[in-house]
């Protein structure tokens, strides 16, 4: 029984399950279960299992940072990540209960645990540097463009690599260095080598090559070899169970487009794309992308892994034989966040469209589906305004994806709010969403809402995904601006009651589309862009981004870079804009909103900038509840104060 609709304050209320781990030979699932405690003003992350076919979850430990659980080889204890003010060490436990161990204590914190096949090692990639990179007030100097980095501040000369623990005597020991990052350790099945990714060039700051190294850790003085892609990037690796193969998503040459399946020789003599046949993008899985390490099934022939498809995460199985790849767990309004696998079985974190997500387990051979959990009880009674697809043609034929939400007893027309994905190469998804609340407020009010799978979105094949480079805005315009158009003419859109938003390469298309196009009645602009050239030498990834995304760097692309800036044509905005940004954002720094801020307030254009202190790029997903909430709140509160005239100021929220 409904009893009334989803509020922003709601979100103490929304459980998530996360990084779903299945013991071997198909025992217990051990998960993070992501709870907002507002008093606290953060998220706990836990550890909880649950059995594959019955009984009740059960929590393991109480946080407030655990992550990433994985199962030892003989399913007796779990090696997880548990954090201390930002520093996150390799912990472990048994399933039966008991004291956690902690194993490392390393300055800078480790990354991911990896068991060694015998389950007497573990490894995992840390951080190390020469210098005190906690000393704040030390100078920053760097050579390079890499001393920065979003979410963790300015790197100085830290670097990452392998590094392995022996579990019987505790020794903990670097096994690769140098002046460069290694990523995503993989054990050999016989235990005495490792396999990574690290963009080892002298020239890595400046390119995308990341290659597949191998390291025999048994070795006294451990000597990493290159082994393939050597101008390709790799952005993870697994083993073949015989050893002789490794599969790797990546690609084999530099550039934007999709990640492959490479199915490839240790003498790197031949590489095979065992998923080419889907035109899809391979997903490995990182914030706000989710997707998987790709694992084998029972038969030592079978790869699990996860693509983007139509802007869902879907799972697929493929043999290293060849042939095509086919969908274990697909379908519309289901995306997969969490992938593991042990034998026959999947086990999956499962979003949809009125889930915020569920641990599953699917069979492999029968595609059959068993829920383990239901989170989602915790909302009955509250009411989620789910997702409508839609479909519109654009002039030149190209046709796009879309949701609608609006509330089903609303008469038309209403007030509509165009909200823009960032990426560029995101993509929306019918699914429920829990970081996008003011959706559900606004529709609770009388609106509807817009989302568009437009030219660059992942999961409509690698044309429609690279068709923006080199041409932000200018590719893509049109394709939020006739969907609008055909809105309007449905008389579902009251056509001097519209509105735009949008967060990172969303809040660049806020300020592109308000300044060359006047439709609408107020802006909310988050982690924005409003200038290509200052953007390109300032944002921790501005040289890849000018290099791979705009086709060049400023003085060689000149025209292009002004054309698709915003600011170039600030002077044409008359759209009440409110700017939302992170004070420690260093993927769109800071100086992209105030400049934007500077030239509306200067034309008197009405506007507002607001900096949440010590946020990062992601913090609309992953920070302060508080931040959180009150980003939601004051996107709410403008779009009523501009769009319909109500007056706040009465309200209390954001600004009392």
């Amino acid at each position: 029984m409904v009893t009334r609709r989803l509020r922003i304050e709601d979100a103490g209320l929304i459980a998530i399950p996360e990084q779903v781990a299945i013991c071997p030979g198909g025992g217990p699932i051990v998960y993070v279960l992501r709870r907002t405690d507002l008093e606290r003003d953060m998220d706990v992350h836990s550890l909880w299992s649950v059995g594959p076919t019955h009984g009740d979850p059960r929590q393991l430990t109480e946080g407030p940072d655990d992550s990433a659980p994985t199962w030892s080889p003989a399913g007796t204890q779990i090696a997880f990540l548990r954090g201390h003010s930002g520093v996150a060490q390799i912990a472990v436990l048994t399933l039966e209960g008991g004291d956690v161990e902690e194993l490392t204590a390393l300055p800078l914190g480790v990354g991911a645990p990896r068991w060694s096949p015998d389950g007497s090692r573990i490894a995992f990639v840390a951080p190390v540097s020469s210098a005190d990179v906690s000393d704040d007030s030390s100078p920053i100097v760097s050579d390079r463009l890499d001393y920065q980095a979003d979410g963790d501040g300015f790197r100085r000369d830290s670097r990452r690599h392998v590094h392995v623990i022996d579990l019987g005597s505790r020794e903990c020991r670097q096994v690769t260095s140098g002046d460069w990052d290694a990523a995503y350790p993989a054990w050999a099945p016989d235990g005495s080598s490792i396999a990574f990714t690290a963009a080892t060039g002298p020239n890595s700051d400046l390119e995308t090559r990341s290659p597949v190294f191998v390291v025999d850790v048994t070795a006294p003085a451990p000597t990493a070899r290159l082994v393939a892609l050597e101008t390709g990037e790799a952005a993870a690796i697994t083993w073949a169970p015989d050893g002789s193969q490794l599969v790797v998503i990546g690609t084999t040459r530099e550039g934007m487009g999709h990640a492959h399946l490479l199915l490839v020789a240790l003498d790197g003599s031949t590489i095979v794309d065992l998923a080419a046949a889907p035109d899809r993008n391979v997903m490995p899985g990182r914030p706000g992308y989710p997707g998987a390490l790709p694992q084998f099934t029972a038969d030592g022939r079978t790869v699990i892994f996860c693509i983007r498809d139509r802007g869902c995460t879907h799972v697929y199985a493929v043999s290293v034989d060849g042939g095509t790849p086919r969908p274990i767990l697909a379908g519309a309004d289901r995306s997969v966040t969490s992938l593991s696998v042990t034998g026959g079985l999947v086990a999956v974190v499962l979003e949809t469209g009125d889930s915020f997500g569920e641990v599953v387990v699917v069979d492999v051979d029968t595609g059959a589906e068993t829920v383990r959990t239901r989170y989602g009880g915790q909302l009955d009674g509250i009411e989620l305004f789910v997702r409508e697809r839609r479909e519109f043609a654009i002039s030149d034929g190209t046709v796009v994806e879309a949701w609608l939400t609006r509330d089903p007893e609303q008469r038309s027309p209403m007030p509509l709010l165009l909200d823009v994905h960032g990426g560029p190469h995101n993509a929306w998804n019918g699914t429920a969403d829990d970081v996008h609340l003011y959706h559900q407020e606004l529709v609770a009010s009388g609106w509807a809402i817009l989302i568009v799978n437009v030219r660059g979105s992942d999961g409509y094949g690698e044309s429609f995904y690279t068709a923006g480079l080199g041409a932000w805005g200018r590719a893509d315009a049109d394709d939020f601006l006739e969907p609008i158009d055909a809105l309007v003419a449905e008389g579902v859109a009251d056509p001097g009651m519209l509105a735009l938003t949008g967060y990172s390469y969303g809040g660049f298309m806020t300020c592109y589309l308000t300044s060359r196009d006047t439709r609408f009645a107020a802006a909310v602009a988050g982690g924005l862009i409003s200038d290509l050239v200052s953007m390109a030498g300032t944002s921790d990834l501005g040289h890849m981004i000018g290099e791979y995304e705009y086709g060049g760097r400023p003085w060689t692309n000149a025209d292009g870079y002004a054309a698709s800036s915003p600011l170039t044509r600030a002077d044409r905005v008359e759209t009440p804009t409110l700017i939302l940004h992170g004070g420690a954002d260093m993927r769109c720094p800071l100086g992209q909103a105030q400049q934007w801020h500077t030239a509306l307030r200067e034309r008197g254009v009405p506007t507002r900038l607001v900096v949440y202190p010590g946020a990062s790029h992601l913090f609309i997903r992953s920070g302060r509840p508080s931040h959180r909430a009150d980003f939601n709140r004051r996107t709410v509160q403008w779009f009523e104060q501009w769009v319909r005239r109500y007056d706040v100021s009465d309200r209390g929220g954001a600004d009392g």
